[in-house]
């Protein structure tokens, strides 16, 4: 039958502790006449099985003629208990002889869980820590037991409780269950916040990882009670007040209360905002002989009147200890100090250039990483064994590996070394999964229904690669793709990557198909604190097939060509300071790039491609403005451009079909789109609350964009002197609102629209919905 471990554990520890107070009455006169010390002429070890005698000696720690006391004696006792390998011990002196009495611990022959439902045999199996064929702990059960437990509450399912019990059977056996029940998810029905003045509720709720259990309750995971991300949130929290200027800010309290009903819970957090300070003063001043404050004062990019951020005094700290480093200067400490305006609301911050002791990083220890390799997480840091120690560093190394994605808990922290110059650096991850496998169907208002299988690994075999594969195919279009990154070639700040791509289309507002399949190569690498530079060749094959009899000279013309191969090198500079960039309300994207075809194959041109975003959120967060310029430019230097090269600008000026406007054929019964060499669009947008509860997951828009598609290289045809086409620049404009929802499979975006400007050949739609995607 089965028995609870705990109370079977206290009792035992009852015997044990009775058997040696009896002992050691029976015979204290005999002690106390001999100043408490004895000697037995022999010690006998009885009841044990597996362990063998000596052993159990070694353990107790006392030899035949040895004096021994009575505290020597408890000594041997608890020694031998502590072991973790007997059920009972008892110490019995025996006239001349010690009789050490044990019983063994069962062995583990199976282990069962019974009542679990949500969580499988086989994970519950990788949680335990107890092994069959192996000695049976009622510690390790409980820990067990716990473990489980904590798994279920990371689930949502706070109320589960975990029995471990045991079934006795012959040969000092046992079988193992624990008995499970898991109880049901417990989900944050409402998330409040007191004390909050700057920000509404409903913009604090979106910093949060905790989410109000909305529409998608049983699907989405992240509105789902769990108390040890409640700290989280509050991190996050001191970070998003922090990092807008408020010096200040507190969390004083975050509370989950239970629902009557005892479904749900209600989380409320209070704060204490402060102020917003801007930066005042910001000077730079050195207490190292010989070293120049104005030099390193040239590298602070901070400027009086900007929102203060931690973030922002942090970078810099970096750029100035980094410009140490070049200069070859080790053990400099670089600390801001921070002195307060309280009338004018600002902080100076004065950069003070110091000599740091002198300590060495003796080593870097890295546990719990079971899949990712040690180098991934090591070439985080930017230190090595043998460099100075630097306090920053580390910290910002940590950031560094909690941003990687790999792991659920990542902690690093110091402790003292083989000496007092000597630091030893403990990192301390716990992983979770990095790769995902999709099913799922689309919708498209000019592709239709298509169905998509996607694999995808941010960690591939625990190298920090990331892969993805995908095959999407729709009533109008099949596609394929394949990717390859790695992000420290050479193990340096360098990613390679590889991709491949094949598409198919056969009907888009066209009456004819496409054919491209290509292969490229890249490598990147930042050139400063928001920039980066990426190289790349690419290896394509374009053809046009099945053109109407009907549609145009110029495509007809296309077709007859057959597939055509474009070898080609190219560049791309970004630089992005939306995130991280001085300003936490907003930032600018910028993309430029150019490629170069004609090292090889058929094509002789250089297409230019450039992207501009200017987005700020103003009225406390709540509303959020965009502009964004686009545009391309596809040089020929040898021969015609083909359709499956030029721009159509589908998808760029809403309130039109794919393929519905730009150059157009009007002589041809097809009249098809033909695309344009040039293409340029302007687009200002925002985003704000429209009401609607929180947990629909759903904001609404309104949206201005004009531009064109123009130039084409051939306008006749073929035909001498007759010009079928106009390919001049033309403006189109459209106007409309949006509706913006965060769903499981994607977030969504609904337009409706109207053209303002068009020609009358354009093709306009009022209304299309679109998976919403960033830069």
């Amino acid at each position: 039958m089965s028995r609870n471990i705990l109370g079977k554990v206290k009792r035992h520890s009852a015997i044990v502790s009775v058997s040696l107070i009896v002992s050691m009455a029976c015979f204290g006169n005999a002690w106390q006449a001999e100043a408490q010390t004895y000697q037995f002429s022999k010690v006998q070890v009885v009841g044990n099985t597996n362990v063998d005698t000596a052993t159990v000696l070694s353990y107790a720690g006392i030899s035949p003629g040895q004096s021994v006391s009575p505290g020597e004696l408890n000594d041997a006792y608890q020694r031998i208990s502590g072991v973790g390998l007997f059920e009972t011990v008892e110490v019995v002196p025996n006239g001349n002889t010690l009789v050490i009495k044990v019983s063994e611990f069962p062995i583990i022959g199976i282990i069962n869980f019974e009542g679990n439902k949500k969580l499988k045999d086989d994970v519950l199996a990788k949680i335990v820590k107890s092994q069959s064929r192996r000695v049976f702990s009622p510690a390790q059960a409980e820990a067990d037991a716990a473990e489980i437990v904590k798994a279920y509450q990371e689930g949502g399912r706070i109320a589960a409780t975990v029995d471990p019990k045991i079934i006795r059977r012959s040969a000092n056996r046992v079988d193992l269950v624990f008995d499970i029940r898991e109880g049901d998810v417990v989900e944050v029905e409402r998330l409040t916040f007191n004390g909050n003045r700057a920000f509404s509720d409903r913009r604090l709720r979106q910093v949060l990882a905790t989410k109000q259990a909305g529409i998608f309750r049983r699907i989405i995971q992240s509105d789902t009670f769990i108390g040890d991300r409640i700290e989280y949130d509050k991190q996050l929290l001191r970070d998003f007040y922090m990092a807008r200027g408020y010096a200040d800010f507190q969390v004083l309290d975050a509370v989950g209360e239970v629902t009557r009903e005892r479904d749900g819970f209600f989380v409320t957090f209070t704060l204490q905002e402060g102020q917003s300070f801007k930066v005042g003063k910001v000077t730079t001043v050195s207490e190292i002989d010989g070293v120049d404050a104005e030099e390193f004062q040239k590298e602070v990019k901070l400027r009086p009147g900007i929102t203060y951020s931690p973030t922002v005094i942090d970078n810099n700290t970096q750029r100035l200890e980094n410009l140490a480093l070049k200069k070859s200067l080790n053990f400099v400490s670089v600390q801001p100090r921070i002195t307060r305006n309280e009338r004018e609301q600002t902080l100076d911050v004065e950069f003070v250039i110091s000599r740091a002791p002198r300590i060495f990083v003796e080593r870097i220890d890295i546990e719990g990483n079971t899949t990712t390799l040690d180098e991934v997480i090591r070439r985080q840091f930017r230190n090595a064994e043998g460099d100075p120690f630097n306090p920053g560093e580390v910290r910002r190394a940590a950031e560094r590996i909690r941003a990687l994605g790999f792991f659920k808990e990542a902690k690093v922290d110091t402790e003292q070394g083989s000496a007092s110059d000597q630091v030893i650096v403990n990192v301390d991850v716990q992983e979770q999964p990095t790769g995902s496998l999709s099913f799922g169907a689309s919708y498209g208002a000019d592709s239709g229904i298509g169905l998509t299988v996607g694999f995808s690994e941010a960690n591939f075999l625990g190298r920090g690669q990331s892969v993805g594969l995908s095959i999407s195919t729709a009533s109008s279009s099949k596609s394929a793709s394949a990717s390859f990154v790695e992000p420290a070639f050479l193990g340096r700040d360098l990613s390679f990557s590889i991709s491949g791509d094949y598409a198919e289309t056969t009907s888009d507002n066209a009456n004819y198909d496409t054919r491209t399949a290509s292969i490229g190569f890249g490598i990147g690498f930042p050139i400063g604190d928001y920039s980066r530079l990426s190289l790349n060749y690419k290896l394509a094959n374009n053809a046009v097939n099945n053109v109407d009899s009907g549609s145009s000279k110029i495509l007809q013309a296309e077709d007859a060509m057959g597939g055509q191969f474009a070898s080609s090198l190219g560049y791309s500079f970004s630089y992005d300071t939306r995130t991280g960039g001085l300003d936490p309300n907003g930032g600018i994207l910028l993309r430029f790039g150019q490629d170069l075809a004609g090292f090889g194959g058929d094509q002789r041109s250089i297409t230019t491609s450039a992207l501009a975003v200017a987005e700020r959120r103003v009225m406390n967060d709540d509303l959020t403005l965009r502009a964004v310029f686009e545009g391309g430019m596809l040089n020929m230097i040898k021969g015609d451009s083909r359709v499956t090269e030029r721009f159509f600008g589908n998808g760029k000026i809403r309130g039109f079909e794919a393929n519905g406007l730009g150059p157009r054929d009007l002589n041809a019964t097809n009249q098809d789109a033909l695309g344009g060499n040039m293409y340029a669009v302007t687009r200002f947008e925002s985003e704000f609350p429209i009401g609607l509860p929180e947990e629909y997951n759903i904001k609404g828009g309104a949206f201005f964009d004009v531009g064109s598609v123009w130039s084409l290289d051939n306008v006749n045809g073929g035909l001498a002197g007759a010009d079928i086409v106009d390919d001049g620049m033309k403006l189109r404009a459209s106007v409309g609102v949006s509706l913006f929802w965060t769903t499981p499979i994607g977030p969504l975006r609904f337009n409706f629209s109207k053209a303002l400007k068009k020609e009358t050949y354009d093709k306009t739609r009022s209304f299309d919905l679109t998976i919403s995607s960033e830069f």
